[in-house]
C-alpha cells in the first residue's frame, strides 16, 4: 500500500497547487491513500466553507487540521464530516473527531491527530497521554495507524518518535511549513519525519507575506500578516507499506515547485 501525507495548504494559491499536482501524482504513484493538513487553506488561517468543497472535489481520503482549527466559524457546520478530524488533544467535549478510521484495499486505516503544547499557544491536554488512550481504544481494530503531529518544537515531535516507536506506523510531523530531511524508518518500522513542509507560496515566509514578516521581527510591533502569492510548493511525503506486516518498506519527501 502507498500513503502519501501532504503538508500544510497555504491559503487559496496553495490549494490551487494542489489541485494541479494531486490527481497526477496519485495516478504516477499508484497511490492508494492521500492524508492532508487542511487547517490553513481558508486565508491562511482556518477553514471555510467554500475552500472544504473544492477539497472535497478532490481524490483525499481524510483531513487533518492543527491550531487554527476554529479560525474560521464555518468549521462548526462540517467539523463532523467522516473525513475530517481535528486534534485528539483539544479539550474533552468539543465538536468533531480526533481520530478516523478507514477502508482501503481491505485494510482498516486509522488517522489520528494531535496538536502540539509547547510554544503553540493553544489549551490542550497532554499528546503523549492521549495517544497512549487513543491506542488502546484502537489496538485491535485497525491494521495500519498514522498519527499527524502538528506542533512548533521539533524535540517535542522527536520524543514522540520514541515514545510511539513500534506502536505506530507512520508519524509525521506539520505546522512549521518548513519541511525537514530526516525521514527515517525506525528499527521497530515506525515511520518518521519532523515535518512535512507545506503546499503554499514559495517566495514567502512560511507562506506569509515577506514586507509584513519582516516588519513584525524589525519593529516588534503588531502587524498583521498577509498570504504572499505567485508560484507555488507542494511539500509532502510518499510511504510504502508491507501490506503482509505493516511495516513501512520505504518513505520519500516530495518537493514539487
Amino acid at each position: 500500500m502507498k500513503i502519501l501525507a501532504v503538508g500544510d495548504i497555504v491559503g487559496e494559491n496553495g490549494l490551487e497547487k494542489l489541485k494541479q499536482v494531486l490527481p497526477k501524482l496519485k495516478e504516477e504513484e499508484q497511490i492508494d491513500f492521500v492524508l492532508v493538513n487542511a487547517e490553513n487553506t481558508s486565508d491562511g488561517m482556518g477553514l471555510t466553507v467554500k475552500s472544504w468543497n473544492e477539497l472535497l472535489k478532490l481524490p483525499i481520503d481524510c483531513f487533518t487540521m492543527g491550531n487554527h482549527t476554529w479560525a474560521k466559524k464555518d468549521i462548526f457546520t462540517f467539523i463532523n464530516h467522516p473525513k475530517l478530524i481535528r486534534p485528539a488533544n483539544y479539550s474533552k467535549g468539543v465538536q468533531g473527531k480526533g481520530y478516523g478510521i478507514y477502508e482501503c484495499n481491505n485494510k482498516k486505516v486509522a488517522v489520528v491527530n494531535l496538536i502540539g503544547r509547547t510554544n503553540m499557544n493553544v489549551l490542550s491536554e497532554n499528546p503523549f497521554t492521549v495517544i497512549q488512550e487513543i491506542l488502546k481504544e484502537i489496538q485491535n481494530k485497525v491494521d495500519i495507524i498514522i498519527l499527524d503531529f502538528h506542533a512548533e518544537a521539533t524535540a517535542e515531535k522527536i520524543a514522540m518518535k520514541h515514545f510511539l516507536d513500534g506502536k505506530v506506523n507512520i508519524l509525521v510531523g506539520t505546522h512549521t511549513h518548513v519541511q525537514t530531511a530526516d525521514e527515517e524508518i525506525t528499527e521497530k518500522g515506525t515511520a518518521y519525519i519532523t515535518d512535512l513542509g507545506m503546499t503554499g507560496p514559495k517566495n514567502s515566509v512560511i507562506g506569509m507575506e515577506i514586507e509584513a514578516s519582516i516588519k513584525r521581527f524589525l519593529t516588534s510591533l503588531p502587524e498583521r500578516y498577509k498570504l504572499a502569492k505567485g508560484n507555488c510548493i507542494f511539500n509532502g511525503c510518499i510511504f510504502e507499506i508491507n501490506d503482509e506486516n505493516g511495516k513501512t518498506k520505504s518513505i520519500s519527501r516530495i518537493y514539487t515547485r
